[in-house]
This record gives structure tokens, sequence and C-alpha cells, in this order.
């Protein structure tokens, strides 16, 4: 019996036999099973969830260790409650005045210090700078005549000029921020000394830029008009901004807040920023100082979140190997966040100046260095880096400007005031360590 060979048709061409790819087996299976779902992100679906999906999602970050502001605006609304308790007068229209007029020059202070406390680090030279920059413009402006505005921009030049070289010393010679301005709160201290010279006083006119920073001082006179039209601009602000950035990222594709989301949030900062308008027309008006404070928090708040540089500072706090190797200059942002810390730090001793029309000896003395901390700690920066934001400066000093006003209504010693906020300062960083712990043990750390 023979054997048979099959053979191909002859309109049939004979392929080679070639083995089956990966690809080309999993081809069929790819076909027979269904498309998989696009990626949603979480923050649409909590949008399109409404009020309940907002609510589920803070209560999951709350879980989370991602508190935020809230301790410090629950301490906060603690702190008024007690002491309107003991005292009526204590959210009185003249008493909020002057809580938010006095806690400018340390907020100054608290503003340059949150980007220095982003980077991890810490900057102990503040208040001698504030001494020394207003005894610079004192100098300048009333021993030699100089004009009084080339004078406050040479004394801010100075504390930027001395917040950089701390920084070289720190970022280039690797000496650490703690001896580096431990170092310039000392000598810096003195040369404020020598300058005042003998008297150790120099007497400053209430006139130009220092007396816009003074008590006497408000936005637009006695016009109650001007608080309401600064209420206005910053609602304008918040919803412009807002339309604009949600125009954008529609456009780039990416999630965005709808419009209901727009308007609540400049609903809620209106009936926030007409209150207080309302309650300071009620004294004398809204102080220049503060109107200069809010400003400074605005422009640096932009910076910080909205520019590159900003996220720079923010890649270096949380770690310095990850932005080095993304090709940040490690240095460079180091030395100028110290040349900013600085320059706040002078600013702010213009408003010191500006409280009491005098250049002295005390001038950046006392608790001013130590409050400046609380206040950037208290109001939610991390002591850690890369957490935190400059509206901190703010929270944290109307906690610690009511404790102090609060105190002073009931007659209580100062010591008091410093056991209370040294207190608050050690919950704030308690509450900082354990919501990173928590952080860190759901994964998000």
């Amino acid at each position: 019996m023979s054997k048979t060979t099959d053979t191909p048709p002859a309109d049939t061409p004979e392929t080679p036999d070639v083995p089956e790819t990966p690809e080309a087996q999993a081809a069929p299976a790819a076909a027979a099973a269904p498309a998989a779902a696009p990626t949603v992100d979480p923050r649409l679906l909590v949008r399109e969830e409404g009020f309940k999906g907002y609510l589920a999602d803070f209560k999951r970050k709350v879980r989370g260790g991602e508190l935020g502001s809230l301790p410090v605006v629950v301490g906060l609304a603690i702190i008024w409650v007690v002491f309107q308790s003991q005292d009526s007068l204590f959210l009185t229209a003249t008493n909020l005045a002057n809580i938010s007029f006095f806690l400018a020059a340390t907020g100054m202070l608290a503003i340059g210090l949150v980007f220095v406390l982003l980077l991890g680090e810490i900057d102990l030279s503040v208040g001698s700078v504030s001494g020394l920059s207003s005894a610079v413009f004192a100098v300048l402006s009333v021993s030699h005549g100089m004009n009084a505005l080339l004078a406050v921009i040479l004394a801010i030049a100075t504390g930027a000029a001395i917040g950089a070289l701390h920084g070289y010393f720190f970022a280039k010679l690797g000496v650490p921020a703690f001896v580096v301005t431990l170092a310039g709160n000392l000598g810096w201290n003195g040369l404020m000394l020598w300058l005042l010279g003998s008297t150790g006083s120099i007497s400053i006119k209430d006139a130009g830029f220092l007396h816009l920073l003074g008590q006497q001082a408000f936005f637009m006179g006695s016009d109650i008009s001007g608080a309401y039209i600064l209420a206005t601009l910053a609602v304008a602000a918040l919803l412009g901004g807002s339309l604009i950035e949600q125009s954008r990222r529609r456009k780039a594709g990416v999630p965005f807040r709808p419009t209901s989301e727009i308007a609540l949030r400049a609903g809620a900062l209106a009936v926030v920023a007409f209150a207080a308008a309302y309650m300071l027309n009620q004294a004398n008006g809204v102080p220049v100082a503060l109107v200069i404070f809010l400003g400074a928090l605005v422009v640096t708040d932009f910076v910080l979140r909205r520019t590159s540089y900003g996220r720079k500072i923010f890649a270096v706090g949380g770690s310095i190997e990850a932005a080095r190797r993304a090709g940040i200059n490690v240095a460079l942002i180091r030395i100028s966040v110290y040349a900013i810390s600085g320059a706040f730090a002078a600013l702010g001793g213009l408003f010191f100046a500006a409280q009491t029309y005098t250049a002295n000896l005390g001038a950046g003395g006392g608790n001013i260095l130590m409050m400046a901390i609380a206040a950037a700690v208290i109001g939610g920066t991390s002591l850690f880096g890369g957490r935190g934001t400059v509206w901190s400066a703010l929270l944290g000093m109307l906690v610690i400007q009511s404790i102090q006003t609060g105190l002073d209504l009931l007659n209580m010693n100062t010591s008091l005031q410093y056991m209370i906020t040294g207190a608050v300062l050690l919950a704030a960083v308690v509450i900082d360590s354990l919501s990173r712990k928590t952080q860190k043990a759901s994964g998000r750390g």
C-alpha cells in the first residue's frame, strides 16, 4: 500500500510556517474581551456627586491625615468663644480692629519664615534683621536726610542682602542654617546697636511711607466705602481667577471646578469679607498696614502656587535629592529663599518702627522671633518641610494676637500669654507629626 501526499490546491499559495508572536496570540482574546472602561479622575466623580461627594472626600482626607487649616480654624473659634464669654468687649469692632492692626508686623516676619520652613530649615535671624533694617531707615532718613522712599528701599534691600548671605553660607559652604542664622541673630543685633549710637534711639516722623504703616492710617481715610471696595475686589479677584482657570483647564481637557463650586467659594468669601468690612467700619475703617499685609499674602501665595519657582521650593522641601536629579538648582533656591526671608523681616521691622515712630535698642528683640516662628507653625506650615501656605502667617497671627488681646482685656499677666502660646505651638507641632504619620500609614505620605 503506497503513501499519498496531500498537496495544496493550485490556486492556494503556500505560506511559510511562521510562529505566532505573543501579540498575535493575544489578539483573538483581546477582540473577544469587552473594551476596557476609560480611567476616570476621582476628582470628577466627587464633583458629579455634589455635596455628598465633597463630604465623603473631606472625610477621606481627614482619615488620611490631610487636615489642612481645619485644626487652627477650630482652635481660633474656641479661643474667640472663650474670651467673649469672659469679656463681652472681645468681639467688639474696636478690639477686632486692634487685632487686625497689630498682627501685621509680626505677620510679615512669618511670611518670610514660611518660605524657609517649606525647605525644612529655620531662620533665627529675622528678629535682629528687622531691628537692623529699622535702624538703617532711621539713620538714612533722619540722620542723613535721605528721601524716605529711597531709605525704605535700601532698608528692605539690606534685609534681602543679609538673607542671601545667610543662604550662601548654608547652601554653598555647607554650614548648618541653624548655626548661620543664630550667628546672624547676634551679629546683626550688634550692628544695630552700633548704628543707633550712644543715644540708643532715633525718632522717626509720622510722615510718608511710615505714616501708612501707623495706627492712624486707614484705607480711604474715614470713608466707609473703602472697606467695601476692598471686599468687592477680593471677591471679584477670586471669581475672575477661578473662571479663567476653569476655562483654561476645560480647553486642556483636564479636571476643572464646576461653576456651582466656584460660585459657592465666592459666596463664602463674600460673607467673610463684607462681615469683616462692616466690623472694621464700626471702628475707624481698614488699617493700611492690614491692607499691605493682605496684599503681600496674595502675591506670595501666587508665587508659591502658580509659578515654577514656587513648585521648585516645594520640591526641594520634599526631597533634596529628587529635586537635584530633576535638574533644580538647589543652592540657588536656598539662597533666594533666605533672601526673601530677610526682605520680609526688614519690611516687618518698618512696621514695628511705624507703631512707635522710633528705632530703638529693643527693635527686633523680646519674643518677636519666637512669635513669628510660632505663627507660621500654628497656622499649618510643617516644620518638616514641603507642606504649608503663606496664609499660615495670617491664621497663626490671628491665634497669637487673639490670645494676647484677650488676656490684656482680662488684665492677666504676660507670663500666662507665653505659657498659653507655647502650649498652642506644641499642640500644632503634635498635630502636624500625627498627621504625617497618618498619611504615611494610609500611603499618602
